[in-house]
């Protein structure tokens, strides 16, 4: 008995750590929280603005000052947009360098952080049905500020469901993983932590799918835009 259970002890010593324990430690300092006014939405109140948020991600930075991803979608008729890196305390102003429409990609820069480490990018190529993948991003923010409970990046794990449209115009990375209001714009990355696409929310009525713009479709757009 005492041999089996010696044996049980030297087992669990020798089991593999989560691989998302260490993903969260390295990306999360590359990882963006967006804050900005848009138009409000309700027709009692035209002319005023709401509070909205996003989430984005590090990937090219130097002394210049650092350059960072999101959707498109997330900073439409953005006023006062403000970048907030690795959940420090201070929020830094934002220029958009580019946006492309099609493929729901807008790319900013901020001047006045500098040398922050770029996320890794993996290929499209590698991505198949079935691999474990991570989310780095920010729910529904202001729902956990009015609880009090700050404003941190969070981390959810799933996998690739399917790749729709493979090599066609449409193509994108299906997941089992939900995106909620404020994760759109954050990386899905691989167990490797390199990314692998840009979360983004398609379905109003089902938000337990959720999909990623493929990782080349990124590096064609960021190409497009080199410094």
């Amino acid at each position: 008995m005492r041999a089996l259970l010696l044996a049980f002890v030297a087992l669990a010593g020798c089991a593999k750590p989560d691989p998302y324990v260490d993903l969260y430690r390295s990306l999360h300092p590359s990882i963006v929280f967006l804050s900005m006014r848009v138009p409000s939405d309700d027709p009692k109140r035209r002319g005023a603005l709401d509070d909205a948020f996003g989430t984005a991600f590090v990937v090219e930075s130097g002394d210049w000052g650092v350059r960072i991803l999101t959707a498109k979608h997330v900073i439409d008729d953005a006023r006062d947009l403000k970048a907030t890196f690795g959940d420090r305390s201070h929020a830094s102003d934002v220029r958009i360098v580019a946006v492309d429409a099609k493929t729901d990609l807008a790319l900013l820069e901020v001047r006045s952080v500098k040398n922050i480490t770029a996320v890794p990018l993996g290929e499209s190529r590698s991505v198949v049905p079935g691999e474990a993948v991570g989310l780095l991003g920010y729910p529904i923010p202001d729902a956990f500020k009015d609880e009090g409970l700050g404003t941190t990046a969070s981390i959810y794990a799933g996998h690739v469901a399917s790749i729709r449209d493979p090599g066609g115009p449409n193509e994108a990375v299906e997941l089992d993983v939900p995106i909620i209001p404020g994760e759109s714009g954050g990386p899905v990355f691989g167990t490797d932590g390199k990314v692998i696409g840009l979360a983004e929310s398609r379905f109003e009525e089902e938000h337990a799918i959720g999909f990623a713009t493929p990782i080349d479709v990124i590096k064609t757009f960021l190409s497009a835009h080199a410094r």
